[in-house]
């Protein structure tokens, strides 16, 4: 079988990677064509777009790059045709993948669409084109096969494949030097917008905290030289190894999206940071429709971890519930609901789980 996979943001791009491998496992003459990150590539996948190319985040910057995206999205039309793949697999990267489904139904291509667009945060009517241009959908947050199943969906719920990653991570070979002050991870995003947003608010908190240690985990796609830009080389910054360095940390200042649940499952107390274009924040607050934006947070359908937004974002109030973290009371009933939500999460196997579902005959 010939798969073409479409993973355009870093997440997708680990994610995709184990799909890949369990898929191999089943069908090991399986060959793939993929728009995804270096994660996809070593796990045998021929990557034609890199994943650096691809990430836009907010509403203002996808229309300052409408140019591109679609000139993204003819390529890739032309490029799935060229290649005749058995079937297409879409990772999540709704904006773009959802538009992709709708030509490769017309065309007749099997498309199978793993991690579902957020359509329940913003935008449900999505759900009527997913309907009627995925073959299979399959989902990874316990309650979105309910929320399908409104819509008259039987879609597939697999657990979250983050617990497979985590899993399946080499042993630490992190070095780091001595010192006796606890370690605070600083995971300031994956692209480069949003590290220049968040890393100097991150930076300014911990200047002003010098009781901790600081270590940034660095995004795959971005030169250490783009943070020493930010930070004067003043904290190290280690790429490749976010898994590591949470083994190691005490607590993290995470960047919403899906380092907030990655942290959570190392067992790391941690706060939530988001600060965008006001452009784009204010145009996302009239149309989503969650209480919250950590994965965290909405998956346990409570506050579990403190969240930061937009105006709430700032160096006091980011030091003080750092400090917060380390209040003992504070720090031990975070963790047991930290075991609460990997209990939710289903338990490992979620990328087995969805290879059995596309290899099916």
């Amino acid at each position: 079988m010939k798969y073409y996979v479409i993973a355009g943001e870093a997440s997708g791009d680990l994610h995709a990677s184990n799909l890949v491998r369990e898929i191999l496992r089943k069908d090991p003459g399986a060959s793939f064509r993929a728009w995804g990150g270096d994660l996809l590539a070593d796990s045998g996948a021929q990557v034609v777009k890199h994943i650096r190319e691809l990430a836009f985040m907010g509403f203002t910057e996808v229309l300052l790059n409408l140019r591109t995206i679609l000139s993204n999205i003819e390529f890739c039309k032309k490029d799935i045709l060229s290649w005749k793949p058995d079937a297409v697999i879409l990772v999540d990267y709704p904006g773009f993948n959802l538009r992709v489904a709708k030509f490769l139904k017309s065309k007749g291509i099997p498309v199978y669409y793993y991690i579902s667009p957020q359509v329940w945060a913003w935008k449900a009517s999505r759900v009527h084109a997913i309907k009627e241009t995925v073959d299979k959908m399959i989902v990874i947050l316990p309650f979105e096969k309910e929320w399908y199943a409104r819509f008259g969906m039987d879609v597939n719920y697999v657990g979250h494949p983050l617990l497979d990653a985590i899993r399946g991570t080499l042993p630490d070979s992190l070095s780091l030097t001595p010192d006796s002050r606890p370690l605070v991870a600083l995971l300031p995003g994956s692209r480069k917008q949003e590290i220049s947003t968040m890393l100097p608010i991150m930076m300014e908190a911990a200047k002003r905290a010098p009781e901790y240690r600081y270590v940034i985990a660095g995004a795959p796609a971005m030169p250490p030289a783009f943070y020493d830009e930010i930070t004067g080389g003043k904290v190290p910054v280690i790429h490749g190894k976010t898994y590591e360095l949470l083994r190691h940390a005490d607590a993290a200042l995470v960047t919403s999206g899906t380092a907030t649940l990655e942290t959570a499952l190392f067992g790391v107390p941690e706060v939530v940071c988001y600060k965008g274009n006001p452009v784009s924040y204010f145009i996302a607050r009239q149309i989503v429709k969650v209480k919250f934006i950590s994965l965290v947070n909405l998956v346990m359908d409570e506050e579990v971890v403190k969240e930061l937004i937009q105006s709430d974002l700032h160096p006091e109030n980011l030091l003080r519930e750092l400090r917060n973290i380390f209040n003992p009371e504070y720090r031990n009933r975070l963790i047991g609901k930290y075991a609460e939500l990997t209990a939710k999460l289903g338990g490992p196997g979620a990328s087995e789980r969805a290879a059995a579902i596309i290899t099916a005959k």
